[in-house]
């Protein structure tokens, strides 16, 4: 019975996109959300849909826009991705200008984010594309060479367009983290991208899942002393947290 439900749950998902846990308790009345979050638990550890906030996608949808690589990456590391993003989402203000890289992180990001007047610049494809589905977010995409992997754009032409754009404040999550070698990751395009961001930018949000710690990409794009709040998830070591407080970086 369990199985036959959580193979029906899995074959809606793929027909449907996306549903909340509220249209799957109009499809089994009979079965508690308790039962019906293990359940999607379970076709998520199988690699079949993705958990987002209140409900589900199929990893087939996301494929749809992101291509069969980003999709894994999206499907990796979900709670925490969602922790991350729903503080993130917390700390943006309506009216605000900001800049949001293309990131996995970044596309839970725009799902948790509020339907609000904001306007986001963004080298991430599927990034503006959830952004868009909002009617009250204004949403410009950075031109460039496409990378497959991460479905986002750069340029060496970007200094350029940021030297006529305005945001107060850049978003950005990293591939990997050590206290040595600070935010790195693995295009040496996007790097230069990323630290145009960040100086062009008053404030800058980290975004670091836990599971990026004590990694090493190939290309440092931020040192610690350069960003001014670090967002992570609650298995982020105390001792690292403590680092980040003596350079006056707040950890949320």
């Amino acid at each position: 019975m369990k199985r036959e439900r959580i193979e029906e749950i899995a074959e809606l998902l793929d027909k449907r996109g996306k549903l909340t846990l509220d249209q799957l308790d109009d499809f089994f009345p009979n079965v508690s959300q308790m039962t019906l979050r293990r359940d999607l638990f379970q076709l998520e550890q199988q690699g079949r849909i993705i958990r987002v906030r209140g409900g589900a996608m199929s990893v087939k949808e996301v494929q749809k826009v992101s291509g069969e690589p980003y999709a894994k990456k999206t499907a990796i590391h979900t709670d925490e991705k969602i922790e991350i993003a729903q503080k993130a989402a917390s700390l943006i203000d309506e009216n605000t200008s900001l800049f949001m890289d293309g990131g996995t992180t970044a596309m839970y990001l725009a799902k948790e984010l509020p339907d609000i007047n904001v306007h986001i610049f963004t080298n991430g494809l599927a990034v503006a594309i959830e952004l868009s589905q909002k009617k009250n977010i204004n949403v410009t995409v950075l031109g460039g060479q496409v990378m497959k992997d991460n479905l986002s754009t750069a340029s060496p032409v970007a200094k350029d367009y940021f030297e006529n754009t305005n945001f107060e404040l850049a978003i950005i999550s990293a591939s990997a983290f050590t206290p040595e070698i600070g935010f790195s990751c693995g295009s040496m395009i996007e790097a230069d991208l990323l630290k145009m961001a960040r100086k062009k930018a008053k404030t800058l949000y980290m975004m670091l899942d836990s599971s990026k710690i004590g990694k090493i990409m190939p290309h440092t794009f931020a040192r610690m002393e350069e960003i001014d709040v670090l967002i992570t998830d609650d298995a982020f070591p105390p001792e690292l947290k403590e680092l980040f407080a003596q350079k006056n970086i707040v950890v949320m």
